[in-house]
């Protein structure tokens, strides 16, 4: 009786659970329009209900059996729907960025430079920009919050010895008039798109813009794996544009995707919760030794809050000398030139 109980009870579990995946599953790729998304959701919540009333009420397994063949035909339709790179697209993800190494020296094509007023009104430009890795000196962590502090957007900046830095960005792709979502992160409503742009861009129409709060750390890395690191995006930029994949909330995010390419150059690189509460990125890095221990996490954090002095600079300023002010390098790299 027992047995029969607990078997119950988790068969019980299982429909409610795959029914909620194939509720979400048609509210969000269901084609047809917001009409046709409300048909085919209701019309499976109705089947999946009706399924575990005519199980307890016959107590039968056919009901069950029919809704697991239903199912099956869900999952048979949900592998169908596969990413594109065809789509009309937000014009911040307009356009691919790809690039070509040929020794030290780096092209990267569509690096993206936009003067944003707000989100709806900027001066677009996208540009062929050519680095010697040579002369890369610094990487700086980039952590911007929106909302929960448990969760924030993660980003890689690279600097060299002329001033200049290139932010390395995986962000999702949205299509023209779509907003992101991250139930629809689950389920195959976004690609996944790199982005390459300058900091007076990707940071700057953060805090001046969308009023986020953002953070740099200087991450201690050594030469070496600074070079790896930037080729590796070089190599995932091209990868998207041979084969695009969807984003997904836990999977394919902005920190679990740089965290493979890190396992790369350090295979002893532990998984941790703090790569999905990106917001706790700063306490992984502290303990792995990506963040040097001169300073605590708190001190780091209060040293990296750049949202003020972001806040401050006008178009014309040397934004990423700007905010850099009072902010420590890694050990062994240059400071920061004077704004």
């Amino acid at each position: 009786m027992l047995v029969r109980t607990v078997l119950g009870g988790l068969t019980g579990l299982l429909v409610v659970a795959s029914g909620l995946w194939g509720g979400f599953a048609l509210w969000y790729q269901l084609p047809g329009g917001t009409a046709a998304r409300w048909v085919g959701t209701l019309a499976w919540a109705a089947l999946v209900l009706a399924a575990m009333v005519l199980a307890l009420t016959r107590r039968a397994w056919w009901p069950l059996l029919a809704y697991l063949a239903l199912l099956l035909l869900m999952f048979a339709w949900w592998v169908t729907i596969r990413p594109s790179n065809d789509r009309v697209w937000a014009a911040d993800v307009s356009h691919l960025l790809h690039g070509s190494v040929e020794g030290s020296k780096v092209t990267l094509v569509n690096v993206r430079d936009f003067d944003w007023r707000t989100d709806d009104d900027f001066d677009e430009r996208w540009e062929t920009r050519q680095y010697d890795l040579d002369h890369l000196v610094s990487a700086d962590a980039v952590l911007s919050y929106w909302g929960s502090r448990a969760i924030a957007h993660a980003m890689i900046s690279f600097g060299f010895d002329d001033g200049r830095h290139v932010v390395f960005s995986m962000e999702i792709r949205r299509e023209k008039g779509e907003a992101f979502s991250e139930i629809g992160g689950f389920f195959k409503q976004f690609e996944l798109v790199l982005i390459a742009a300058d900091e007076h861009d990707i940071i700057r129409v953060r805090t001046n813009v969308r009023g986020e709060d953002d953070y740099l750390y200087p991450l201690n890395m050594p030469r070496e794996a600074m070079r790896s690191l930037f080729v590796s995006y070089v190599n995932a930029a091209n990868e998207l544009t041979r084969t695009p994949r969807f984003y997904n909330t836990v999977s394919s995010n902005c920190t679990t995707i740089v965290y493979r390419m890190a396992r790369r150059i350090d295979p002893g690189l532990p998984l941790d919760l703090r790569l999905l509460l990106t917001g706790y990125l700063p306490e992984y890095l502290h303990d792995n030794g990506a963040l040097d221990h001169r300073f605590s996490v708190a001190e780091w954090r209060n040293m990296g809050r750049i949202t003020d002095r972001a806040l401050k600079t006008t178009p014309t300023d040397d934004f990423s000398a700007a905010i850099r002010q009072g902010v420590p390098p890694a050990r062994g790299a240059p400071a920061a030139p004077s704004p």
